[in-house]
């Protein structure tokens, strides 16, 4: 029997990170719950035997249903008929065992049926999803929706819908436009407020990942004569209240067991979701950012997979008379998929637990005023979530399609076949450095912390907890990389040049990225030896990229913009 939680050690080294016991007081409000509720828990080790418990349901699961159904619903499919989607077979009973499972709603708080998890464990339960079907994993995960509910809906609408969602019911996120894709402010579908006080949504959207769900979050112009992004509120649409129909369903590249849809609204009736001409200034960012950590943890499950998939073959594959994992060329692959694998998780699970910590203090604001010392600190880990989301989300999903591009490289001929589960996670994967947000435009929102110097602050405080012994080599060459960094800057920066700034801006995040990937691959290693030799290969990796990123901005001038069309 197959567990992909009990079968990754490396999921329990995160899970249980030092920051956790704070994350998880704060977030069971020092255990005060278990008298309420007879599966609260009673202490920290309690708490955290919770959440192992249930990661070791959804590891069973992944491994003995979700994973096994995959092929089938990648060759099904999901199909539209009479205005409606419909999932395929495998992916009907994949929903129903989790729904069984209780894996529903999972961070939603007990009062709502929710289990009361922090964000760290459940999106550590969204890796394994992806792993085992990264389609799926879009409609599992589509549940953090409720998040935004939560936060923002009034106390009707959370009474109404989060217990829903919780006993199983589907979310979507309705945004993208044929003429709105990451241009989210052009969003056209017309929201008009009846005499009544009820509001009526009308217009089409496209690329709607599970459109036909059952509850939907909808970005919409609610203000008359607007054309910009303070036009736009976000309204609940009910399905059970209809006036939506599914035109179409795109055919995919891969995750074909998720559909996405076009939708048409006609006099869709509609509830709205805090107040009017928020909708994209501060609920859609909300609501972004989780899913794009949603999308970090799918490219780390989809990495898990490419990596375990080539490692296995290369094992059992023989030529020349041995494994072909002896050969230097594929050996050095796989350490260097290891390597991405590693670092992307590494940086995920940093995010999530800085996610916990502001969202958790955001929470307890609704209850009681914090103190300043909260409010600060509170302020501290947003800030630093909000740096660490673009890149986890846009370097972790580059680095999940390099290594699905190296497993089918490692299978040579026969990855090209759909006889290898490698073809089908090669197609899944290209996806994730494209939706909710491209990886151009995670570098948009990642540059300000570049040039604010929030990254190169991080780097020093990680350099300060010292690292002695074996990791203290890879320490020197790290700083050393701080400082190519800082100076690559510096040069930029100080050329005070919009456009040569948005030029250079990948490389100077990427950087960033990298050098604090290769900081928390040491804190890993600090703690557990087993990270040593993935930090041995990651330093090694990125010193050769930060050193070819520097040389570029080094040999770089202005005036060369021209030959870019800039």
């Amino acid at each position: 029997m197959a567990n992909f939680y009990t079968d990754n050690a490396d999921l329990k080294h995160h899970l249980h990170h030092p920051l956790m016991e704070k994350i998880v007081a704060l977030r069971e409000r020092n255990y005060t719950e278990a008298d309420k509720y007879d599966y609260a828990p009673a202490d920290f080790d309690d708490a955290m035997d919770n959440y192992e418990r249930v990661l070791d349901i959804v590891g069973d699961i992944c491994g003995n249903t979700i994973a096994a159904n995959a092929e089938a619903v990648d060759h099904q499919g999901a199909s539209c008929s009479d205005g409606r989607a419909h999932y395929a077979d495998a992916t009907v009973e994949n929903l129903d065992v989790c729904r069984k499972a209780g894996l529903m709603g999972m961070a939603m708080p007990r009062r709502f049926g929710g289990l009361n998890f922090p964000i760290t464990p459940y999106i550590m339960a969204a890796e394994i999803v992806s792993r085992a079907d990264t389609g799926f994993e879009n409609l599992w995960g589509l549940q953090d929706c409720a998040e935004t509910l939560y936060e923002f809906g009034n106390d009707e609408q959370r009474a109404k819908y989060i217990p829903r969602v919780c006993e199983g019911e589907t979310m979507s996120m309705d945004l993208t436009e044929p003429d709105a894709g990451s241009d989210l402010q052009s969003v056209m579908l017309k929201a008009t407020q009846k005499e009544d006080g009820t509001w009526v949504l009308n217009g089409v959207k496209r690329f709607i990942t599970n459109g036909d769900s059952d509850i939907h979050l909808v970005l919409a112009r609610s203000e008359e004569g607007t054309k910009d992004g303070r036009g736009l509120s976000m309204f609940i649409y009910d399905k059970r209240n209809g006036g939506v129909t599914v035109r179409r369903i795109e055919n995919k590249m891969g995750i074909k067991g998720s559909p996405t849809c076009e939708l048409v609204y006609k006099n869709a009736p509609a509830e709205l979701c805090g107040s009017r001409r928020m909708g994209l200034i501060k609920y859609v960012m909300a609501l972004m950012n989780g899913a794009r950590l949603g999308i970090a943890a799918q490219s780390v499950g989809v990495s898990e997979l490419a990596y375990r998939e080539a490692h296995q073959y290369a094992m059992e594959r023989r030529q020349f008379g041995k494994a072909i994992i002896e050969f230097p060329a594929v050996s050095e692959m796989l350490a260097v998929m290891k390597a991405k694998l590693d670092a992307s998780r590494a940086l995920l699970y940093e995010c999530s637990r800085f996610v916990d910590m502001y969202k958790i203090y955001e929470d307890i604001a609704r209850e009681r005023s914090l103190t300043p010392d909260e409010r600060a600190e509170m302020k501290h880990y947003s800030r630093l979530a909000d740096a660490l989301t673009p890149l986890a989300k846009g370097l972790g999903s580059e680095y999940c399609n390099q290594n699905a591009y190296d497993c089918i490289q490692i299978h040579g001929g026969s990855g090209f076949m759909k006889d290898y589960a490698c073809e089908r996670l090669y197609r899944d994967a290209r996806i994730t450095s494209i939706y909710e947000g491209t990886t151009q435009l995670q570098v948009v929102a990642a540059i300000r912390y570049v040039t604010t110097g929030l990254y190169l602050d991080m780097m020093k405080g990680y350099a300060a907890n010292g690292f002695g012994g074996v990791l203290e080599p890879m320490a020197a060459q790290l700083a050393a990389m701080t400082e190519k960094y800082a100076a690559a800057v510096a040069k930029v920066t100080e050329a005070n040049n919009q456009a040569y700034l948005d030029f250079m801006a990948r490389r100077l995040v990427e950087m960033a990225g990298y050098i604090i990937m290769g900081y928390l691959l040491l804190e890993s290693a600090k703690v557990n030896e087993a990270f040593v030799k993935t930090a041995t290969v990651y330093t090694k990796i990125i010193q050769a990229e930060v050193a070819r990123h520097t040389d570029f901005i080094d040999n770089f001038t202005i005036d060369q913009l021209a030959a870019y069309g800039i």
